[in-house]
Parts: structure tokens; C-alpha cells; sequence
């Protein structure tokens, strides 16, 4: 497998491993910087002269701990932390990378596993890898980077986000990028099952464990074997079954009800909800349940604050929706993608697909237009707001940039070429329309 090489900073007091990841990096064609001390690794992070793609740092060092290397260098640099841990440093690991470490590898680990690991940290810090499979707007992008790194680990992901804004979409997207895309994926709305059955849809039952259990059921659970177990608005579990969900996070087994035997748990639990649950004071979530579930964060933006995905996504939509129901429909028209992008979409990603599918259904046009989209807003169409020459200017402009940049992936030197402007040009308009843009200027 070919990999890119980089330039590496690594900081391990051990001179014998020490020296055989020197040896082997080199090997691989990394240049690499070798620390044996927490205080000479700042001090070369914060030179003048440093240029690292990534740094390798042992967690305990001899003088300093490499929880302090990290938040020291980030005054410093942006260069991304990959750091070695022990059994015993796992839960600072996992809180440094909330913190902004690109990821962790626990201690035994195998030669090729770290390097695998290197190679996905240097792509995820280029960002070259990230194709834009989830949106194009930065926050999105960043969204699908995390999953990645997320996608080697074993550690429960709690997704939080409004309600449409994908949450079951990203359970799915860090599935597939898993090293077992072909494991069960296990779905559970705990919302949309009866209290009193979710127990015995989770764990499963015996035959005879209670009135009307007239043969063996396995759950989602047991069915999960060694994929995800997705649990989806995680908030509405009651407050029992929470506590049943603990043991089974603490113990790693179940018993199915009516039996004492217990049954291996394998999967990888994956949670998302609407709900603000880390909040005691306006959730009755368990506080112990909830950091065990979000080892690994995710939050999604709503559609309204990332206005580069709207376009994006309604034509992927319309390409799946078109795919399976025979209708005249072929595109959208521009006078829809302004009423799309002027929008505020309080449903998120699902009000776009659900209103894309019912235009699709009763539209006779072969290009999408406003009326379809927004019949309830028919009125509104016709007697459009007064608006003064420099505010529709800007709205014009502003539409004109997101759909340039749908048709370019969020590409911005590709964008400016496209609207004949500079970069520098483009990046500040951007931010005069409240665009998101993770790019900066060229100098």
C-alpha cells in the first residue's frame, strides 16, 4: 500500500522504541524529528524553522506530560497530535482528542496499525481525503474528517444535532468507513418503541420469560454481533433501561429476560439525539450514562447555518428520487434554487428531501420551479419584498457564490476561476454573506 510520506515530530523518552520508530518511519520515507524530553519538543514546535505535518507523542514523558506538549504547542502551531497511550491513558486520550488531537493508538500496538494510523492522520490534516460524501460546507467536511478518524475505534459516539440534520446518515457514513462495513448495523429508535417493549427489543427474551413470549427472541443486541448497535434518540430511553444500558457499556455482556446466562456484547455503540441531555437541569438523563456515550462527539450544524449544503444536497436528492419514480422532473430551475437557498429550512436535511419528493410526484415540469417546492408560499412569490438596489445585489451575489461553489465541491480556488474574481476577492465576499469557508486568503 502506497502511502504519502511527512514530516514527523516524535517525542518518546523510550530509547529503544525510540529508535525503532525512527528506523521504521524513515524507512516509509517520513523525515523525522526525534524528542526524548516534553520541554525539547515545544521548544522545536515553536521554532521558526519547524514545519511538521504531524507529531507523535507519548503520553508520559519523563518531565512533562504530553497532555501539556500539546496545549503548549497549539499557542504555537496547528500541527496535528497523534498520541501513543497506555491502557491506563485512555480517557485522556480520548479527551485530548475533543480537545483537537487528530487520534490515539494504545499501547502494544502493531507496526502496520500505527502506520495505517499516520497515513490517515497526515490525509485528514492536508485534507486531500476529504471528498465532501456528507456536504461541502466546512463544518460538514470537518463532520466527515472526525467520523474518519473515529471509524478505527472501538469507544462509543453520541451525535447530536437537530432533528433532520443527518444524525443516522453520519451513524452509517462511520459504518461504512470502519474496518467492518459488512457487520450488522443494528437501528433503534428508542422515540418510536413502547417503553414497556424496548427492554425485550434491546436485550431480547426467552420463551415463556412473560405472557405472550411464545418463542425465543433475540434483540438488537445480540443481532448487533460485532457491528453497531445505533441508537437513535437516546434521550427518550427511560430511565430504567438507562441504567440496564450503563451495565452493559461497564460489563461488556447482557442477559437476555427470563434467562441468567450471560451473552458477549461486541458491537460498537453509536447514539445520536436532539436534546441538550448533558444538561441535567433540562434532561432526565443519567449524567454517569452520558459520558460514557460521548467518548466521541459529534454535532451536527443546522441546515440554516451551513447555506453551501442546500444546493448540494437537493441535487443529490432529486438524483435518487428520480432514480426510482417515473416522473418529467429532470432538474431544478434557478428561480427554485433562489427560493431554496432564501429558505430558512426549520426541518434541516429531511424538509429538503421531503419537499423535493413531493414535487417530484406532482410536478408535470421538467425543471423544479418555486411553486413546487413552496406551494404555501404562493402568495409570497408573487408580491415579492421590496428591496432596496444594493440589498438585491448582494442576495444575486450571494446566491450566485452558493451555487458556484455546489458546482465546484466547495473548491474555492475553483469557485473564483468560475466568478472571475480573486481568491482573496472571493474568500472576503464569503465572509461579508456569512458563507462558511474553512480557506484563507492567498497571500
Amino acid at each position: 500500500m502506497q502511502r504519502d510520506a511527512g514530516r514527523i515530530g516524535l517525542l518518546e523518552d523510550d530509547p529503544i522504541m525510540g529508535e525503532s520508530l525512527v528506523q521504521r518511519l524513515s524507512l516509509e520515507g517520513h523525515k523525522v524529528q526525534w524528542w526524548t524530553r516534553g520541554e525539547d519538543a515545544v521548544r522545536g514546535l515553536s521554532s521558526s524553522t519547524a514545519d511538521f505535518d504531524l507529531v507523535i507523542c507519548d503520553i508520559r514523558l519523563p518531565d512533562m506530560d504530553g497532555e501539556d506538549v500539546f496545549r503548549q504547542s497549539c499557542r504555537e502551531t496547528t500541527t496535528p497530535f497523534l498520541f501513543m497511550s497506555g491502557y491506563g491513558d485512555i480517557d485522556q486520550a480520548v479527551r485530548l482528542m475533543r480537545s483537537g488531537a487528530v487520534d490515539f493508538i494504545t499501547k502494544p500496538f502493531d507496526m502496520a496499525t500505527l502506520l495505517d494510523r499516520i497515513a490517515s492522520s497526515l490525509r485528514s490534516s492536508s485534507g486531500s481525503s476529504i471528498d465532501g460524501e456528507l456536504g461541502i460546507s466546512p463544518s460538514m467536511r470537518q463532520v466527515e474528517m472526525v467520523l474518519r478518524r473515529y471509524a478505527s475505534h472501538t469507544l462509543p459516539v453520541l451525535i447530536q444535532g437537530e432533528t433532520g440534520t443527518g444524525k443516522e446518515v453520519c451513524a452509517r457514513f462511520l459504518h461504512q468507513a470502519s474496518a467492518r462495513p459488512t457487520a450488522p448495523f443494528m437501528a433503534v429508535n428508542c422515540a418510536a418503541i413502547p417503553a414497556e417493549l424496548l427492554e425485550s427489543e434491546l436485550f431480547g427474551h426467552e420463551k415463556g420469560a412473560f405472557t405472550g413470549a411464545h418463542q425465543l427472541h433475540r434483540g438488537y443486541t445480540e443481532r448487533a454481533g460485532d457491528g453497531i448497535l445505533f441508537l437513535d434518540e437516546i434521550g427518550d430511553m427511560p430511565l430504567p433501561l438507562q441504567v440496564k444500558l450503563l451495565r452493559l457499556i461497564e460489563d461488556g455482556h447482557f442477559h437476555r429476560l427470563g434467562s441468567e446466562k450471560p451473552i458477549p456484547f461486541k458491537a460498537r455503540i453509536v447514539c445520536a439525539t436532539h436534546q441538550e441531555i448533558e444538561d441535567e437541569s433540562r434532561s432526565a438523563f443519567r449524567q454517569d450514562l452520558y459520558f460514557r456515550l460521548s467518548a466521541l462527539p459529534i454535532n451536527l450544524h443546522p441546515l440554516r447555518d451551513r447555506p453551501e449544503d442546500v444546493l448540494w444536497l437537493a441535487q443529490r436528492f432529486l438524483e435518487e428520487i428520480t432514480e426510482v419514480r417515473d416522473t418529467p422532473v429532470r432538474g431544478i430551475s434557478a428561480l427554485a434554487e433562489d427560493a431554496m437557498l432564501e429558505h430558512q429550512w426549520p426541518g434541516n436535511a429531511r424538509e429538503l428531501r421531503n419537499r423535493l419528493e413531493r414535487a417530484a410526484a406532482l410536478s408535470e415540469n421538467t425543471l423544479l420551479m418555486p411553486i413546487d417546492l413552496f406551494p404555501e408560499k404562493r402568495v409570497a412569490f408573487v408580491a415579492p419584498p421590496v428591496e432596496t438596489l444594493s440589498e438585491a445585489r448582494d442576495a444575486a451575489e450571494r446566491r450566485q457564490i452558493l451555487r458556484v461553489l455546489t458546482m465546484t465541491n466547495g473548491q474555492i480556488s475553483r469557485a473564483a476561476r468560475h466568478l472571475g474574481v480573486s481568491r482573496t476577492t472571493l474568500w472576503e465576499k464569503m465572509t461579508r454573506f456569512g458563507i462558511e469557508s474553512s480557506a484563507r486568503p492567498e497571500n
